[in-house]
Formats: C-alpha cells, structure tokens, sequence
C-alpha cells in the first residue's frame, strides 16, 4: 500500500497535484504499463482521425485504463489517482508519458 494512498491528493492546481501523482506512480513497471496504454491511447486516437474509423476510440478506455488500473492494483498495490481527481490524473498521465520520453523520469 502507498504511503501516499490514504492522502488526499492535492488539488488546487495540477502543479500541487503532480508530485503526488509521481508518488502513486514509484513503481517502474507501473509506469512502463502506463506508457504502453497511453502509447495505446495516442496511436488509437490517430488510427481513428486517419482512417475516419472513429469506433476505434470505444477502445481508448480500454487501452488507457486496462493497462493503469492492472498496474495499480497488482503491481503498485495502490488505488488509481484517477478516483480522486480523474481530470489531473488524465492530464499526469500525458505528462507522465512526456516525462519519460524525454528522460526526466526513469523509463
């Protein structure tokens, strides 16, 4: 269990929010699963846009969340961030994402 997890996460700016969400995230598995469901996410919501298929956005949740939520639960062994403030857990997982490709967090 997360040392952070009974904490409610800050949330009057996503600048507050941030750290805690890196917190939740400590596990470097867990945020490798996060980077494939976003990679998921990214290269879904392009496939849609390019192809005019827009049903494949029905897997977005699928991907995103799928991939999150069996690393918080079996792996970090904490609840989702997204419980609790689901628009800036949204948003930390795309800066997350950002992060680990430009190196500042460890992939």
């Amino acid at each position: 269990m997360s040392k952070t997890e009974t904490a409610n996460p800050p949330t009057t700016s996503f600048r507050a929010f941030y750290p805690y969400y890196l917190g939740e995230h400590a596990n470097r598995t867990c945020r490798r699963l996060h980077f494939v469901g976003t990679s998921l996410v990214i290269l879904t919501a392009i496939y849609a846009v390019v192809t005019g298929r827009y049903t494949a956005l029905w897997f977005t949740p699928l991907f995103g969340y799928g991939f999150a939520w069996v690393a918080h639960f079996f792996i970090e062994k904490n609840r989702p961030a997204t419980f609790k403030a689901p628009f800036y857990s949204l948003a930390g997982d795309f800066v997350m994402f950002k992060d680990m490709l430009t190196g500042r967090i460890p992939f």
